[in-house]
């Protein structure tokens, strides 16, 4: 348990205990006599009112203290939740209890509590809402400058957590393009660990605002020990501070980073910051993730867990090189292959500077009648005459100086006066700050809507960071950062507010923008630009331990692999890509007879089971970290249907014994008949049979994937 408390006491006395609670955990405060709020408590659900006699040690020799949300000041010298600078240039705030509320609304418990600092007339509410049925709680906090002077925000963040175990193991992930969300874990020595990003836009390509702590513990266990896993929902710059002070506490903060993000309040404003999710479990990360993913369906997604049509793209298929004739033979060969949508990716737009590559036309979004003389709309009908939804490719947020709009507005362009405008991808970056650019990039994406009434689906891209940030809009250049996404936000509220039904996907140069904060506008998300499925086998697993399945935009490409080289069967290629929202990205017409026949029973066994995957419980069945056999199974809430994954991803001379699996997530109870798809000839010997959770769950479970790239796919159905 996180327990914080030790000896030295200061008089308890009736002061409040506040208790912020959901079915299964509690994170317990008190205020004691110096009227500052302590956390005391975040673990298994317990009686509130028990805290009330825990004492707290002075803090006279400590750098750090459980404060709820400790500020710059008093004696506090550990990692600040809040660093304000005056008017009078002084940096000094201590927060004190005023008052705390309790409300309720569709089943969500709000919990906020107002701190003051009495002399600055600073005002500080921390707002909880418990989500009971998840064990999710999401923080954020609201300061309000209740005086009569500016003052300046120089750190805030939206969240700080406090625990006490005999040590912790930090489980995160880093990358780059086409290699996210690679995972490692660590443990927490004394002193201070920082995830990070200041990217600007593209603020997951080498890490992700989101974490696992395990307690007292030196590996991460799916099914075993206590696990606080976090996410802040923001898509700009953010840092994730893990402090180990001397006393042997964890001190968590996390929020926007402080980097160039100075915000003014003047007298009477406030600023309210992203929100932190948070979750404990007593059992393994595996409760964790499903906590997440439950609260994340039901609360946290645009979509909110909607299947999503199975698709063809057109990118690694013909890349720029297309022609409305090569368009219609892949709508065609899609619907052919019993896909349900096609979308046309990059190089169908420009003007004066036509996109046959990536070093034009982006900002100028007309059609490009030279390619395409019939227009969006000829394809899109066709596509639907096809039977089949029609998906386009933007990316409207970048802009390249051969184009018109960089020739007509120049100062619409993210740069520093007097220096080199950088340019990535033959790109700059729209200044998101700018309402005139919000208003511009909102009436791109309307324009583009209106070329055909039949887009159901838009790729939204961003393929580049920022680089030597300005505004030429913005006075204070402080506000840079988090004025650009709060523009995206204001952008994406506007598009959903008018094409509330069109399925938007998140993509930046891959899996560069995965986080809360867009899937808040967002209907999914591509995962990465890596399509190799031993890779995916890995970017998935880890995406998984926060994100669900329904969000990951998951394509079965060509071999030898356009990213890495590698070449895998098509079936590995599939059964691993039906993890999440399945789709193809290569030239169908490559295909042979055989191959064409294996898509068809795939994509058909699909569309049987991605209910679960779109829906069910995931239980992870080891690691691909290290392992020679990976495997996810995803479990329907009321446990009579279950899909299992299963992967040989590394060579065992032994393979031939068969590996056994223990399939949690079942009722015991109950008996499930057991269905290999897609093959002919089964790798378990029980298949077609009936067996009792209890046995599928012992490890009699052993399919005999002899070979690497040997995979699996069963259908569990309860009689």
């Amino acid at each position: 348990m996180a327990l914080l408390a030790s000896a030295m006491p200061l008089h308890a006395g009736s002061d409040p205990v506040i208790a912020v609670e959901t079915s299964s955990t509690s994170l317990v405060f008190a205020v004691r006599e110096n009227k500052t709020v302590y956390q005391l408590y975040y673990g298994p659900r317990m009686a509130a009112d028990e805290f009330a006699a825990v004492p707290i040690r002075d803090m006279r020799y400590t750098a750090g203290f459980s404060q709820a949300y400790p500020a710059t000041g008093g004696r506090f010298l550990g990692e600040p939740a809040l660093h304000l600078r005056y008017a009078d240039g002084t940096h000094n705030t201590e927060l004190v209890y005023d008052s705390h509320t309790v409300s309720r609304w569709q089943g969500t418990v709000t919990t906020a509590i107002l701190l003051k600092d009495p002399l600055r007339k600073v005002a500080v509410r921390l707002v909880f809402d418990a989500y009971p049925a998840e064990d999710v709680i999401v923080e954020h906090t609201e300061i309000l400058n209740e005086g009569s002077q500016p003052l300046r925000m120089l750190e805030y963040a939206s969240g700080a957590l406090s625990l006490r175990a005999d040590s912790y193991l930090l489980s995160h992930v880093h990358g780059s393009w086409a290699q996210e969300m690679k995972l490692e874990s660590e443990p927490l020595g004394k002193g201070v660990k920082v995830l990070e990003s200041r990217r600007g836009t593209q603020n997951t390509q080498c890490a992700n605002p989101s974490f696992v702590l395990s307690l007292g513990t030196e590996e991460l266990r799916e099914d075993a020990g206590e696990v606080v896993a976090g996410a802040l929902a923001w898509s700009g710059n953010y840092r994730l501070a893990f402090e180990h002070d001397v006393e042997g506490r964890l001190n968590v903060i996390c929020g926007i980073h402080p980097f160039a993000s100075a915000w003014p309040l003047e007298a009477g404003e406030q600023f309210r910051t992203p929100e932190m999710i948070w979750t404990y479990s007593g059992t393994g990360v595996g409760t964790a993730s499903r906590n997440l993913h439950r609260w994340a369906r039901r609360y946290g997604l645009y979509g909110q867990g909607a299947v999503h049509p199975i698709l063809l793209n057109s990118w690694e298929g013909a890349y720029f090189d297309f022609n409305t004739q090569t368009l219609l033979r892949m709508i065609d060969d899609a619907a052919s292959m019993d896909l349900e949508m096609f979308v046309l990716d990059d190089g169908w737009f420009g003007g004066k500077y036509p996109r046959n590559g990536a070093d034009a036309g982006l900002g100028d979004w007309q059609v490009n009648r030279k390619k395409l003389p019939e227009g969006i709309d000829y394809l899109a009908s066709y596509a639907h005459k096809k039977g089949l939804k029609f998906g386009i490719w933007m990316e409207p947020e970048m802009v390249n100086p051969r184009s018109e709009l960089a020739q007509k507005h120049p100062e619409w362009v993210v740069r520093s006066p007097g220096r080199e405008i950088y340019m990535e991808r033959d790109q700059w970056v729209l200044d998101l700050t700018n309402p005139r650019v919000q208003d511009f990039v909102f009436d791109a994406f309307d324009g583009v809507m209106k070329l055909s009434a039949s887009i159901d689906y838009v790729k939204w891209d961003c393929n580049r960071p920022v680089f030597s940030f300005g505004s030429d809009a913005l006075d204070d250049q402080d506000k840079f950062y988090v004025a650009y996404c709060q523009g995206l936000y204001k952008v994406m509220e506007r598009i959903r507010a008018k094409y509330p039904d069109v399925l938007i996907q998140c993509c930046s140069a891959g899996g560069a923008r995965v986080d809360y904060g867009a899937m808040r506008y967002f209907d999914e998300v591509w995962t990465s630009d890596n399509t190799d499925a031993l890779e995916r086998v890995r970017i998935q697993y880890a995406t998984g331990l926060i994100y669900p399945a329904c969000v990951m935009g998951n394509h079965v490409s060509t071999v030898p692999n356009h990213q890495d080289g590698n070449v895998t069967p098509l079936k590995f290629r599939f059964d691993v890509a039906c993890q999440g929202r399945l789709g193809l990205e290569l030239q169908p017409k490559y295909l042979t007879e055989e191959e064409l026949a294996l898509v068809r029973r795939c994509v058909a066994s699909y569309k049987g089971y991605r209910d679960l995957v779109f829906g069910g419980d995931l239980y992870r069945l080891g690691s691909p970290y290290g392992s020679d056999y990976y495997g996810q199974l995803y479990v329907s809430e009321d446990k009579s249907r279950a899909v299992l994954f299963v992967y040989c991803i590394r060579f065992n001379a032994m393979g031939a014994e068969g590996h056994p699996f223990r399939l949690q997530g079942l009722d015991a109870g109950r008996r499930y008949k057991v269905t290999e798809l897609n093959v002919d000839r089964s790798c378990w010997w029980g298949d077609g049979g009936v067996w009792s959770g209890a046995f599928l769950e012992s490890g009699a479970f052993n399919p005999v994937m002899g070979s690497l790239y040997s995979s699996a796919v069963f259908l569990l159905e309860a009689e």
